[in-house]
C-alpha cells in the first residue's frame, strides 16, 4: 500500500504543468528554505531545523539526497553569522552571511566557498564591513544575483536618526568573491523632516552597468506643493563605475513603487505604480494606476513615460461595483511580486495583495513569543505595450494566510517609524521559511508567448474564477495546486488537477530554482514527507 501511495506522489499533472518528484527526503527534520541552483550533476539547497542551517546536496537526476551537511561557520567577533543566501556562482557554491560588531559598531558580511560534497571550506572572505551608529540602527544587507547568474550585486541601507542621515552602500562581487565596484552615499535630511526616502529597486546587467532606482518625496508645507525626485544612479562598468544620475521628471503625481528590467540595450524600462496629489500638495497615497517608463542610459533621455490609469472592469475586481463607480482608488497593499519581458518587447507586470499582521507578544524578555500571520491574496496582472501603453489587464483570484509563532519578527533594524525605505527587496526572510509562508503566493511561468501563473488553492475553489466567491486556503496542508493561463487578450482560463490523491505532496512556491523557461526545481512536502521535483511546461 505505502509503495503505491509513493509512486502516486512522485508524479502529479496539470494542464500543461507536469511534476516528477524525486525520493523521499530521508533527514526530514530540516526543511528547505532556498534552492541555490544545480551544477557539476548535483542540485544544492539551504536548510533549517529550528535556528540550525544545512546545506543538502542532491544527485540531479534521480533527485535523491547524497550530503547533508550542518553549518558551522567559525565564530566571528564572538558572534556566529547570520546566514542570509546560498548562491551558485559559475559553478562554484557560496553561503554568505551578517555578523553585527557590537563593540565597533560595524555591519559585517561574510562569504565562505561551499565544497561540492556540501562541506563550509576555507576559502571566506569578508565582503561588508559598514560602520553604523549602534545595533537599533545596523540596517539590513539586501543581495541579488546578476543575469549571468556569474555576481552578486550586494545593498546595505541603514538609518542614523540621531544624526538625520540615510545610508547606502552598494557593491558588486565577482565569481571569487573578490569586489569589483562599491559605492557609498550618505543622505540628509535635517531641513526636511517629513522626507520619505526609498531605494525602489537596484539591478546589474549583462554588462556589469549597476542601477538604482530613487524616490524622494517632500511636501513643502508654505508652498503646499508636493516635491517628487525620481531618479535613476547608473554606475557604468565602462566609465569605471563613475555615478550617473538620470531624472525623470513629472507633475502632480507621486511613484508609489518601481521595478526595474536592466537590458544589455541601454535601455532600462521601468514599472510600477503611482497615485495622484492633491492640490494642497499632499498624496492621496492610494493607487491611482500603472506608470511605464524608457530611460536610454547612453544618452540620459527618458524616451517614454506614460500614466495609466486602472480600467473600470479591473477597479470593480479589487473594489467591487459601488466604489469602482464612485472613482474610488486601490488601497496600497499591492508589492510588485514579478516582472516578466514579453516577446514583442513588452512587459507584464504582477502585483500581489500582501499584509504582515504582528501580534502582541506574550512572555518574558527572550522567552517572548510573537503571533505573525501572512496575507497574500488577489494578484493584479497589468500587460504593458512596448510604447508604455496599457494592452490589458486582469485580476487572480486567491485568498490565501497562514500563521505562526516566533521568537523574532526578523524585520530590518531601521530606528523609529522612519520613512526610510527599501522596497527594493520586499521579500520573507529566510529564517521565516518553513513556517507556512513559503506555501503562500504564487510562481510565474512565461513560456512561447503565454504567461502561466501557479499557486496553491483550496480544494473548494475548483473551477471558480469569480473574486467574490474564492474561499480562504487557511490550511495550507490541503492545499491543491492550480495554474491560471492567460492568452494575448488577458482572458484568464483556471486549470485544476483532476486527480487530487488524498497523499499527495503540496507545492511551496515561494522555495524553488528557474532552470530555464520551461523548468524549475521545486520543493514539495506533506506533513512528515518532503521532496525536491522538477516543474516542466509543455
Amino acid at each position: 500500500m505505502m509503495v503505491g501511495l509513493s509512486f502516486i506522489a512522485n508524479s502529479q499533472t496539470f494542464g500543461p504543468i507536469s511534476i516528477v518528484h524525486g525520493e523521499e527526503i530521508e533527514a526530514d527534520k530540516e526543511k528547505i528554505v532556498k534552492i541555490a541552483g544545480e551544477t557539476n550533476g548535483k542540485i544544492y539547497a539551504l536548510a533549517m531545523r529550528k535556528d540550525n542551517y544545512f546545506i543538502k546536496v542532491f544527485e540531479a537526476e534521480s533527485m535523491t539526497l547524497l550530503h547533508n551537511n550542518e553549518l558551522q561557520m567559525d565564530d566571528f567577533k564572538d558572534k556566529e553569522p547570520v546566514f542570509e543566501d546560498i548562491t551558485v556562482l559559475d559553478g562554484r557554491i557560496y553561503i554568505v552571511g551578517s555578523v553585527y560588531d557590537k563593540k565597533e559598531k560595524v555591519a559585517n558580511l561574510l562569504a565562505a566557498e561551499i565544497s561540492e560534497d556540501g562541506n563550509l571550506t576555507n576559502n571566506t572572505k569578508k565582503l561588508f564591513s559598514t560602520k553604523v551608529t549602534k545595533n537599533k540602527e545596523r540596517g539590513a544587507f539586501y543581495i541579488k544575483e546578476s543575469p549571468n547568474l556569474d555576481r552578486l550585486l550586494i545593498l546595505h541601507a541603514s538609518l542614523f536618526e540621531k544624526e538625520e542621515v540615510m545610508q547606502y552602500e552598494i557593491k558588486l562581487i565577482n565569481n571569487n568573491m573578490d569586489i569589483m565596484a562599491e559605492h557609498l552615499e550618505k543622505v540628509p535630511f535635517n531641513d526636511r523632516k517629513n522626507l520619505e526616502f526609498d531605494i525602489a529597486d537596484f539591478d546589474v546587467n549583462y554588462n556589469d552597468d549597476i542601477f538604482i532606482v530613487i524616490n524622494e518625496s517632500y511636501r513643502d508645507r508654505k508652498t503646499k506643493t508636493n516635491n517628487e525626485k525620481f531618479q535613476l544612479h547608473v554606475f557604468k562598468s565602462a566609465n569605471r563605475f563613475k555615478k550617473e544620475v538620470i531624472d525623470i521628471a513629472f507633475t502632480d503625481k507621486e511613484i508609489i513603487n518601481c521595478e526595474m528590467l536592466a537590458g544589455d540595450n541601454g535601455k532600462v524600462r521601468m514599472v510600477g505604480f503611482y497615485s495622484s496629489v492633491r492640490k494642497n500638495g499632499k498624496a492621496n497615497k492610494e493607487l491611482k494606476g500603472v506608470y511605464a517608463a524608457v530611460v536610454d542610459v547612453s544618452t540620459k533621455n527618458v524616451d517614454q513615460l506614460k500614466f495609466n490609469e486602472f480600467d473600470y472592469d479591473t477597479k470593480v475586481k479589487l473594489l467591487g461595483e459601488r466604489r469602482a463607480k464612485k472613482g474610488k482608488d486601490v488601497k496600497p497593499l499591492y508589492i510588485t511580486h514579478s516582472l516578466v519581458q514579453k516577446s514583442d518587447g513588452g512587459l507584464i507586470l504582477l502585483s500581489e495583495y500582501q499584509q504582515i499582521v504582528v501580534g502582541s507578544s506574550s512572555g518574558i524578555g527572550p522567552l517572548s513569543f510573537t503571533p505573525v500571520t501572512h496575507i497574500n491574496n488577489e494578484i493584479i496582472v497589468t500587460s504593458i505595450n512596448a510604447n508604455g501603453s496599457v494592452d490589458w489587464s486582469n485580476v487572480i483570484p486567491k485568498k490565501q494566510k497562514a500563521a505562526f509563532t516566533t521568537l523574532s519578527i526578523g524585520f530590518a533594524a531601521f530606528a523609529g517609524n522612519s520613512n526610510f525605505t527599501v522596497s527594493a527587496s520586499i521579500s520573507i526572510p529566510v529564517a521565516t521559511l518553513g513556517k507556512g509562508p513559503e506555501y503562500l503566493s504564487a510562481m510565474p511561468i512565461y513560456n512561447d508567448g503565454k504567461l502561466l501563473v501557479v499557486f496553491n488553492d483550496n480544494k473548494k475553489n475548483y473551477g471558480v474564477t469569480d473574486i467574490e466567491k474564492i474561499k480562504w486556503l487557511g490550511n495550507y496542508n490541503k492545499a491543491v495546486p492550480v495554474a491560471m493561463i492567460f492568452d494575448d487578450e488577458g482572458n484568464m482560463r483556471r486549470v485544476d488537477q483532476e486527480d487530487i490523491e488524498e497523499y499527495q505532496l503540496i507545492l511551496r512556491p515561494r522555495v524553488y530554482f528557474r532552470k530555464t523557461n520551461k523548468e524549475y526545481i521545486i520543493y514539495s512536502s506533506r506533513r512528515s514527507e518532503d521532496k525536491i521535483g522538477r516543474m516542466t511546461v509543455d
